[in-house]
Order: structure tokens, then sequence, then C-alpha cells
């Protein structure tokens, strides 16, 4: 099997190890006769598999069964922008965000529907540069929304903020399972799966039971977060294929020594191209000139003479690296490096950077 560098920010790279078993699973799984794109989602070999990613999700996050309750959705994180002020927000309430970002405008406009938005703090007046760092809180805020990492503009929040009374909240779409944060600070958080914790189709959602327990009851059925938890996710067909995958993940993770070995990779990864951009500052323009804001997931930077983009791109095709061109809103380039991405792909674009550089 040919394997490149691949860069793109989602759906993004897996480990090879687990395409491998997922491939195995397509065409049977556990000796039933069946794959895992037919058996019941409510037969005793696919509960098996989601219980399994239930618990190995909450063990890995630190997160105790007892107080937290894990819910598989799809509709991706889109889809969160507006279920969560349908269950958490009325119209006689305000909810803080932070706009940090393309995605966190998108939900800051999901919200303006269902009740009031203080935009807490923002970094928009320097085109999504930094992570902010005065924040203007509303007193009795139904709660704090921040997006944990932003995937277009390369920033990601060095420590998760202060709420103040407020529950917090936040999208981890593009850096769950990255860091090891203090995941119990949350109230509630919502991921996307296929940048860092699978394939497209599932959408992670944990909230505490306490927290839930005051969502609205005037909400659709498919779309309360009530339904769902009591169902035990169960309560249509979930995205089976991507549930399974998602457990094959989780035990990757942890045969490679959890979210403190994934953090220490991680920011060893980033580092060597961080270095490599910091070096040629005539050359490059790191789009996160903070260096405490930088993503660990998204790196992204321009260089100086745009005219040679093309050639820049060109050279990364010929090296077998694919997936470097930035955001259409933004430009650029933009290396996505995940947890399953190899540290020998992140030392390959350092050494074609500084080669580039000189040339």
């Amino acid at each position: 099997m040919k394997r490149i560098y691949n860069f793109s920010a989602g759906p993004a790279i897996l480990p090879e190890e687990v395409l491998q078993q997922a491939s195995a699973g397509v065409l049977e799984i556990d000796g039933t006769g069946m794959s895992i794109l037919e058996v019941s989602h409510r037969g005793p070999n696919y509960e098996a598999i989601h219980h399994d990613a239930e618990n190995r999700l909450l063990s890995i996050l630190g997160l105790s069964s007892n107080e937290w309750q894990p819910i598989f959705l799809g509709g991706g994180a889109s889809l969160q922008f507006a279920m969560l002020p349908m269950n958490f927000l009325s119209s006689n309430q305000t909810a803080d965000y932070v706009n940090t970002g393309e995605w966190s405008t998108k939900a800051i406009k999901e919200a303006k529907r269902y009740g009031k938005v203080n935009i807490a703090a923002s970094s928009e007046g320097n085109k999504f540069a930094s992570i902010p760092t005065e924040f203007n809180l509303t007193p009795d805020a139904a709660y704090l929304h921040i997006t944990t990492n932003n995937t277009i503009e390369g920033t990601e929040w060095p420590a998760l903020p202060s709420a103040g009374k407020a529950p917090l909240i936040a999208d981890c779409s593009s850096d769950i399972f990255a860091r090891d944060i203090p995941y119990d600070r949350f109230h509630m958080l919502y991921a996307g799966a296929q940048k860092n914790a699978g394939p497209a189709g599932l959408t992670i959602v944990l909230v505490r039971k306490d927290f839930l327990e005051s969502a609205n009851a005037d909400v659709p059925t498919m779309l309360s977060y009530k339904t769902h938890a009591g169902a035990g996710s169960l309560y249509n067909t979930p995205p089976v294929f991507s549930i399974f995958v998602f457990d094959l993940v989780l035990k990757w993770i942890e045969e490679r020594g959890g979210l403190e070995n994934m953090d220490r990779c991680n920011r060893r990864k980033a580092g060597l191209i961080y270095e490599a951009l910091d070096e040629f500052p005539d050359v490059y323009d790191p789009a996160v000139t903070n260096k405490a804001d930088r993503s660990l997931m998204n790196v992204t930077f321009r260089l100086k003479d745009k005219g040679r983009e093309a050639e820049f791109l060109a050279g990364a095709q010929l090296r077998e690296m694919d997936g470097l061109k930035g955001h259409r809103s933004v430009g650029g380039f933009r290396a996505s490096i995940y947890n399953a991405f190899p540290e020998t792909g992140c030392a390959a674009l350092a050494a074609y950077l500084r080669e580039f550089a000189v040339s």
C-alpha cells in the first residue's frame, strides 16, 4: 500500500494500523460472516463495539461515567452549532461566545437564532491571528463557548479560559485527543471525528449529566440531547462504521501512551516545522506570530513572495506531499499534522522548507 504525506485538514490521515483493521472489518466482523457495514446496530456484535468506544472515550479523557454522558451523533460539528443553543439557550438568556475564526463565527450565527449572544472576546480585528486574552463576560450567561483549535487560521488556545460561573462549552473538533488538557473543566464538548478521531460521519458529544438535566424540554425529538442520551445513542441507527473506526483509533491512542504521549509527540512534530519557518523570516510569513497561540494541529504560513506559491506546491507534489494549500478563505499554506501524521513527514516538510528558502 502506497502512503504519501497527507497534510489534509480533513477528512484527515488515519493510522495505518487502523486502516488495516477497518479494512478487515469491512469484509467480516468477529467471525459473523457479515461485514461491519451489514450488522444490526442492535445486535450484540455492534453493541459491544459501541459500548467499548464509550468507555475508552471517557477513560482517555479522564472523565467519570458517573458524571459524564457520551453521545454519538451525525451531522458534524456544524449541526452542534444549532443543537447547542436549541438545548441550552432560551430567548430571554444570553450566551457568551469567543470569536477566534470562521467556525466560531458560524457557531455565533446559529446561536443568535435562539437567544442573545454576547461576543465576550474576539480576535477578528487582527484577522484571527491570535487568541484573545481580555474578556467581557455576562454575569449570568447560559454558557461560554470557545473553539479550542482553529483549523483555518492556525491558532489554538494555549490554556482554557475562566468562564466565571458559566458552564464552559467547546468545539474540540480538530484537537481532541491531541493535548493533555483538563477536559473536566468543560460542561460540554463536541467534535466532528474526521480531523483527529476517525472518519467523517461521526460527531462526538460529551456532556455533564447535571448540565444535561437543565436542557430545554421543547426541542424536536431528534435534536434533543436528552433523546440520544436516554437511548444510549441508539435512538436511531448511529454511524456504525464511523464508530467502529473511532473505537480502533481510541485503542491506537491507548497503545501509544494516551494523551500525555500524544501531547509530547505533537509538540515535537509541530516544533520541527515552526523552527524551519522561523529560520527564514525573509521567505516565510507564519500566520500566527505569537508562538504561544500557534496550533499543534494546523501550521499555517504564507510566502513573502506570493509569485512563488505555485512553485512551492509543485515541489511539494514531487516530494509526495499533498494537502498543503491553505483554506480558500485565507490562502497561503497549511500543514495539518494530526495525531496519526508521522514525525518523518514533519521532518520531510521542514527539510523542504529549508531547501526551498535557499533555492
